[in-house]
């Protein structure tokens, strides 16, 4: 599948007047206009006021910042990218915020949405995996208790999930389990069709993803129950303490609620409060910080609520 081209679901940006001046062109030329003289007071009728003065338009630049046309260009950001390392590459834009901005507006040519092996990647029901049985390298233990077999995710996530599940219980909400983890293509063909013969195919697509379209397949996502002398299902964990929290505090730990009631017209699936995605500390700050309910509204990128076929 081609790199996902952001410039189509790109926000309208405002048209830029002029070509954009070097920072000590700029200041020279406002130093100029200041250096004409004051324009004579408005309350004096003896001296006719001047033709306006054209405004220079000035580049906005934060300092630090990378280069604002292209953040791709800068080396640090290249090597991070070629590197693998998404923090690094983050961080080089100038943090979650600043990546999310510059992908909304097409200004980040080397991140690829559809690129399963990143904690950015969207997987919905328009943007299958490439390739449809991927599998990633890194899984690692979750290291919690567990409902199901399906017991890995990341090396990162199994870390932060084991952090987060921790500070519910210093926070007195109670122990925090987990239910699934990562789901190979296989698995998701076998749990997708026993929704299907449970439910038909319209109830199974709003509960369960098609094989290729799981956001589990990518080791970044992973169920979450709560638990108390034993640990409950799926269902049962919404309306819970530890749901409360995690919808409260999740993002601290690097996690989004993916699928939120709000978010159903967008993403075609029914509320999972207990379905967490990983997209890393600085994105789910930026997330949280935006109030955003949805990755799609928050890259910018169209409602993808039915499978194209």
């Amino acid at each position: 599948m081609p790199v996902l081209p952001h410039a189509q679901h790109a926000a309208p940006r405002s048209p830029i007047r002029g070509p954009a001046l070097p920072i000590g062109v700029a200041v020279t030329a406002i130093g100029v206009l200041l250096s004409i003289g004051s324009l004579p007071s408005a309350s004096s009728d003896a001296v006719p006021m001047p033709e306006p003065v054209a405004v220079l338009q000035v580049p906005t630049v934060q300092v630090g910042a990378t280069t604002a046309a292209d953040p791709c260009a800068d080396p640090t950001v290249q090597e991070a990218v070629a590197d693998g390392d998404d923090v690094a590459t983050i961080a080089g834009f100038g943090g979650g915020r600043a990546f999310r901005d510059a992908v909304v507006a097409g200004n980040a040519p080397c991140v690829s949405l559809t690129d399963p092996a990143r904690l950015w990647v969207v997987v919905n029901k328009s943007l299958p995996l490439d390739p449809p049985e991927y599998e990633p390298s890194d899984l690692a233990s979750v290291p919690l208790q567990m409902t199901t077999p399906s017991g890995r995710v990341r090396t990162e996530v199994a870390a932060a999930v084991g952090a987060m599940a921790d500070a519910a219980v210093e926070a007195g909400v109670g122990r925090i389990g987990a239910n699934n983890g990562y789901r190979s293509y296989g698995l998701q063909v076998s749990t997708y069709d026993s929704h299907v013969r449970a439910q038909g195919q319209q109830g199974a697509d709003a509960g369960s993803a098609r094989p290729g379209h799981s956001e589990h397949q990518t080791g970044l996502a992973i169920d979450v129950v709560a638990c108390g002398s034993g640990c409950g299902g799926l269902d049962g964990f919404g309306g819970t303490a530890q749901s409360d929290w995690v919808a409260a505090h999740a993002w601290e730990y690097g996690f989004i609620v993916r699928y939120e009631q709000v978010g159903t017209p967008v993403t075609g699936y029914a509320p999972e409060p207990w379905h967490l995605r990983y997209v890393g500390v600085d994105l789910a700050a930026a997330y949280h910080d935006g109030g955003y309910h949805t990755l799609e509204e928050f890259f910018g990128l169209p409602a993808a609520p039915d499978y194209g076929h």
